[in-house]
């Protein structure tokens, strides 16, 4: 019995890739393919399984983030051509068209292999450029005047680790203080390495600037390289982090409660750490204006608005982040991206200011997001 681990499963794959690809192409394209599915089969386990953030290490660990990007966006277009061969074949033995079936092989074939790269490379461009800002109005009923037009720029699920890294953050950091918002809110995932592989490459974090301040809730992949060290290390950097708590921001004569929660999952790698929006908002003054909720993923939401929140900004999802993931979002989040209603509540889902794995993003551009209050 063949035992599916990482590497047996990018073998059997890229197997697969190479059985139905190779007899159609003609004879040098078929060999250099061959070579770079065999080069890719190696690479991807790579990618996904070395956590070293030394320069041997990050390297090899880039040239396999590429490969599954690559390889990703080949399985789903081979996938595709063999369903479209398969009508072509039905179609052609029942008479209801007659077609050169070796042909329409070799060029379906030619078309996969130029489309996975220049899906690769879009999305690689697409990935690393410095995220545009999106601009949101959020109307709150009974808004009072002192709030009406507050800001929050948002930032989320950044992924400093192998090919993200000091520049790219501070660049981010850049951006958002020209935004001069009245509030910073980093909804998690802004890491993936541990505190001594990473703390100089989050330092910009430090550089934030706001009316009111910045401030962070964990993701579930801060608890993948050890939560309480990243949340002291956010907090040294000058970030404040709600953790099932709320801080009530006095604006212009009007009081704002932002609170935040520990990520949904948090509870599996810290107990202490169980998310909870109803006692994010214990103790919270009656006669706030908005109450707002910071949570990593957006099925948080129901508990939510529950709680009595009118607007929760969340990320996680990356807004599937390359076609085709965007479509299998939903079978484990509410919503994939943008503003959306839940009861009395909105709810904002980032598409995420940098991207996980892979250094790629199609149909699904990443964002640094200015939510402005104004009075429904």
């Amino acid at each position: 019995m063949i035992r599916l681990t990482l590497p047996t499963l990018s073998a059997l794959l890229h197997a697969y890739m190479g059985w139905r690809l190779l007899p159609a192409l003609p004879g040098a394209l078929a060999v250099s393919t061959a070579v770079l599915l065999l080069l890719s089969a190696w690479l991807v386990p790579q990618g996904l399984g070395r956590r070293g953030h030394g320069s041997a290490h990050r390297g090899l660990t880039i040239a396999g983030l590429v490969a599954m990007g690559w390889m990703s966006s080949l399985l789903v277009l081979t996938l595709l051509r063999d369903l479209l061969l398969g009508l072509a074949h039905a179609g052609h033995a029942l008479g209801w068209w007659a077609l050169n079936l070796p042909t329409l092989a070799t060029g379906s074939a030619g078309t996969v292999l130029s489309g996975a790269l220049a899906l690769t490379l879009w999305g690689a461009w697409q990935a690393r450029r410095r995220p545009p800002v999106v601009q949101v109005e959020v109307p709150i009923a009974g808004l009072p005047a002192g709030l009406q037009g507050f800001t929050i720029a948002q930032i989320s699920d950044i992924h400093v680790g192998p090919t993200i890294r000091r520049p790219q953050l501070q660049a981010m950091v850049d951006a958002v203080n020209a935004l001069q918002a009245d509030a910073v809110a980093i909804t998690g995932d802004l890491v993936d390495g541990s505190v001594a592989q990473l703390a100089e490459h989050v330092a910009p974090l430090a550089d934030l600037k706001a009316r009111h301040g910045a401030f962070f809730v964990t993701g579930n992949h801060e608890y993948y390289s050890g939560g309480p060290d990243w949340v002291a290390e956010v907090q040294r950097l000058g970030v404040r982090v709600l953790m099932n708590e709320h801080v009530t921001l006095q604006h212009q004569g009007s009081p704002l409660v932002l609170a935040g929660v520990a990520d949904y999952s948090a509870h599996h790698f810290e107990p202490s750490h169980r998310s909870d929006p109803l006692a994010a908002l214990a103790g919270a003054p009656s006669a706030a204006g908005a109450k707002v909720l910071l949570a990593h993923q957006p099925r948080s939401a129901e508990a939510a608005a529950a709680a009595g929140f009118d607007l929760q900004l969340s990320g996680h999802t990356h807004g599937g982040q390359f076609w085709p993931w965007g479509w299998f979002v939903p079978l484990q989040q509410p919503f994939v991206a943008g503003l959306h209603r839940v009861q009395q509540m909105w709810i904002y889902v980032s598409r995420g200011t940098g991207y996980w794995g892979p250094p790629k993003r199609v149909g699904a551009p990443s964002e640094i997001t200015l939510l402005r209050l104004v009075a429904a």
